[in-house]
């Protein structure tokens, strides 16, 4: 029998939760070996014609993780910002409806959107804990992961990091989760932090490292966040500039993936 997403949360032995937006990746990242499908705001944003950074409601992203819900038959989590509001009862709200679209779990992180600065640490903590309350309540398990983004954004250090994840665990989250650490002995300093399953997100320097070497600090979740997207973004910035410059190349779509490989990915 499969594992449940919970139990997929195994630290010294991560899954990696892959970020899909659209249906098609979805389902082709499955065909590849996904054992879980993530949604992406950035990635979802792109695909709307917006930049990232709260620029989705939590009717698309509800609607849109509805889409990936139904394409795939593997657990899909949602990539949900801030929860859409700052209140704890909007974050508690916001799990209710995940919940109700299929939803294996959510992210929420403590980011003031759509600018940059931070929740406070009490707010942010009583965000979660109503979170953590509402996923309790609901007829089935929901895997909740409270998000410290502050490293990220350029906000507060590793050691405030530190301090709001245990305070997040307190709060009763499943899992934590800090992107963009300064080095991996950083993210080291943040897995040994808590006793909860701790996702790393796979990126920029990041993506560097091997899966056995996340799997040695502790990790047990690496998600890929908007990188995989702005991947494929990156072959259409390239055949676009090679099409429609100087000399009108085509080389870039010579490589293109061949139908006999990539539609029975998406049966």
């Amino acid at each position: 029998m499969p594992d449940s997403f919970r139990d997929m949360h195994r630290p010294g032995s991560p899954f990696i939760l892959a970020n899909a937006w659209d249906a098609g990746s979805a389902r082709m990242l499955v065909a590849l070996g996904a054992k879980a499908i993530g949604t992406s705001s950035a990635a979802h944003a792109f695909t709307l014609g917006r930049p990232d950074t709260g620029t989705i409601t939590r009717d698309e992203a509800l609607a849109h993780a509805q889409s990936l819900v139904s394409a795939v038959n593997v657990p899909v989590s949602g990539d949900f910002e801030n929860g859409f509001g700052e209140a704890p009862e909007t974050c508690a709200e916001t799990v209710r409806l995940a919940a109700e679209v299929g939803l294996a779990g959510i992210c929420i992180e403590d980011t003031a959107l759509p600018g940059d600065t931070p929740y406070d640490a009490s707010l942010s903590t009583e965000r979660i804990r109503a979170a953590a309350s509402a996923a309790r309540a609901l007829p089935r398990d929901f895997f909740l992961v409270a998000q410290a983004d502050g490293i990220l954004t350029g906000h507060y250090n590793t050691d405030e990091a530190i301090t709001r994840i245990r305070a997040f665990e307190a709060a009763g989250t499943d899992a934590v989760y800090v992107p963009a650490p300064p080095s991996m002995e950083a993210l080291g300093r943040l897995v040994q932090a808590t006793n909860l399953p701790f996702n790393a997100l796979v990126s920029g320097p990041f993506a560097k490292h091997s899966r056995a070497e996340f799997a040695a600090l502790g990790v047990a979740r690496l998600s890929l966040g908007s990188a995989l997207a702005r991947a494929t973004y990156r072959t259409i910035h390239t055949a676009g500039k090679d099409m429609f410059g100087t000399n009108s190349r085509f080389d870039t779509l010579s490589d293109a993936l061949p139908f006999d490989v990539l539609d029975p990915m998406l049966k």
